[in-house]
């Protein structure tokens, strides 16, 4: 059975290992050191919620929040900005399971809601969003500005 819960720092490793595996997926150069000094800093500093999926204690997928506030609403709004399920564990109701508890965690902490952007080229999780009740915005343009003092090709 799959359990999700919030992320510790004893669970750093499959963790980092699995995010790893996510930031290949979208293209970046795997570092591995990288992953692990990225979410240590983010459980330290708890500017960030994690919540794992295990099963039969292992770690399965994960996705990872970010508090932002809408100035119009006046209201918390959670940035669903990472998630990620391992390759064999696709197709068994994991990322479902994850999305549900990022629902519940927004419903807890009376947020507006939950906002997330993913590539046009990823149909799993493309299909799956409008599943869970997302709603894709036709109203609002996305920007993005980089900072040109770093490197575009930045891993």
């Amino acid at each position: 059975m799959i359990h999700i819960r919030k992320a510790l720092l004893s669970d750093l490793q499959p963790l980092a290992k699995l995010f790893d595996a996510y930031r290949v997926f979208y293209r970046k150069t795997s570092d591995y050191q990288g992953a692990m000094d990225f979410l240590e800093q983010r459980l330290l500093q708890k500017d960030a919620v994690i919540f794992i999926a295990e099963e039969d204690k292992k770690t399965l997928g994960f996705t990872q929040l970010y508090p932002l506030y809408s100035s119009t609403n006046m209201r918390r709004l959670w940035l669903l900005n990472d998630l990620f399920v391992a390759p064999l564990a696709r197709q068994k109701g994991v990322g479902k399971a994850l999305l549900h508890k990022a629902q519940e965690h927004c419903i807890a902490t009376d947020a507006q809601g939950l906002s997330l952007e993913t590539e046009k080229t990823n149909a799993p999780g493309n299909a799956l969003y409008p599943q869970m009740g997302f709603v894709r915005d036709q109203e609002h343009h996305f920007y993005f500005w980089e900072n040109p003092t770093l490197a575009s090709n930045e891993s």
